[in-house]
């Protein structure tokens, strides 16, 4: 290929360079004049990923990523080798420890902090071919006299799973979140500067490329989760464009939050290599009339699925009417922005319940009620909830007392 022919080529590249991040500056040289002063690209290049990932391991060894949730609920990880035998289980892994002063969870002068191995899942980004398994591992953080620190969220909630086993609680998380181009401005599909030229309603569970903006990402973290072994039950193109959804579960108790947890941090993995920026922020855009993002949280325990399960279910829901402030306080930063009574959200300032309603707080299933048993689905909770406390704060509340009945807000009652 000639000089000048080169050239051409990769101007024709430049809309997906425009939203790399400019690195410093480099010395000139033909080279950089010809291939433009930018980073991260070589994460879209197979030719140089592949160099790497045709050396094999050996048999002797495996990757272990140690995965952890730091001080803010995003997750971090550092990798370690290990001999297969150890990955067998958690109890036979070994603890790690890491710097806490760098992710604000320990001071500089007393900085080890401790990861405690809970779930090992395959690693999707580290396959092999020789019948060994490279594995991420969902820990949780402890300080070197194995006390929980206050970020370790999976330690408070595992107390209300605890002696609850018989409730075999069921969990499903529908998992929302907002794609950008690397401006963090643009929202993927979206004009820069400006907003798409047609309303929400094209874009739901949407075909076609004025539609759907980001299925490959999505397509990919699905197939990522399912190589780990995480229960993921679905995606799908979400009410605004840039937005998809994918749903974990069922899982029972603790195993919710490990499960929905690592998959954020596969979610986030698969957005690095695709170069696109990925916000669990409940309310990105604020302008105009756009659908904010939620977890919302599908919920059962043995006796709902019952006969009769029904009117359990309504007593739980009582419950968590009774407590309604407790659960807004821990279902997300932000959500203020996105619970308005507006966009399929009902206000934060009251709590609700109703038949098929998805205006109210807590939304019981046409099936369910037809039924007379299955679960609820608590649409409360924000994209960037945390898990552990959702889930531990909605097993804690339904296993309190009793609480008053609850005037249910449906369509041919209201």
């Amino acid at each position: 290929m000639k000089f000048s022919t080169a050239i051409l080529a990769l101007a024709s590249a430049s809309s997906a360079m425009a939203f790399a991040p400019v690195s410093a500056p480099q010395k000139s040289s033909a080279l950089n004049a010809v291939l433009g002063k930018v980073t991260g690209q070589s994460s879209l290049d197979p030719a140089v990923i592949a160099k790497y990932d045709s050396l094999p391991y050996p048999e002797e060894s495996i990757l272990a990523e140690y995965v952890w949730v730091d001080a803010v609920g995003n997750t971090r990880s550092k990798t370690r080798t290990l001999p297969p035998a150890k990955a067998a289980s958690v109890d036979t892994l070994p603890s790690w420890n890491f710097d806490g002063s760098s992710t604000d969870q320990a001071p500089g002068d007393d900085s080890e902090v401790i990861l405690k191995p809970q779930r090992i899942f395959f690693d999707p980004f580290r396959p092999r071919s020789d019948g060994q398994k490279n594995i991420l591992v969902m820990c949780d953080t402890y300080t070197p006299a194995g006390e929980p620190l206050e970020s370790n969220s999976r330690a408070f909630a595992q107390q209300f799973f605890e002696g609850n086993e018989d409730q075999e609680a069921w969990f499903g998380l529908e998992q929302e979140f907002t794609l950008f181009n690397l401006d963090e401005v643009t929202p993927l599909g979206w004009p820069e500067g400006g907003m798409p030229s047609r309303p929400q309603g094209p874009y739901y569970c949407s075909v076609g490329p004025e539609n759907n903006f980001g299925r490959a990402i999505t397509d990919s973290l699905y197939k990522a989760c399912l190589y780990a072994g995480i229960n993921i039950s679905g995606v799908n193109g979400e009410v605004m464009p840039g937005q998809q959804e994918y749903q974990v579960g069922p899982c029972v108790g603790i195993d919710a939050g490990d499960q929905l947890m690592m998959s954020r941090y596969i979610l986030m993995r698969v957005c690095e290599d695709f170069q696109v920026y990925c916000t669990l922020h409940p309310k990105p855009i604020v302008q105009g009339d756009w659908n904010g993002a939620g977890m919302h949280t599908n919920f059962s325990t043995k006796s709902m699925r019952e006969e009769g399960g029904i009117e359990v279910i309504k007593q739980a829901i009582y419950k968590l009417g009774a407590k309604h402030q407790e659960h807004i306080d821990i279902y997300g930063e932000g959500n203020e922005l996105r619970l308005t009574g507006k966009f399929e959200t009902a206000s934060i300032e009251d709590f609700s319940f109703g038949i098929a309603n998805r205006g109210a707080s807590v939304r019981i299933g046409r099936e369910t009620e037809l039924e007379g048993k299955g679960y609820f689905e608590d649409r409360r909770p924000s994209s960037n909830a945390d898990p552990y406390l959702v889930t531990g704060k909605i097993m804690s509340t339904i296993m309190g007392p009793e609480a008053p009945e609850i005037a249910p807000l449906n369509k041919e009652e209201a």
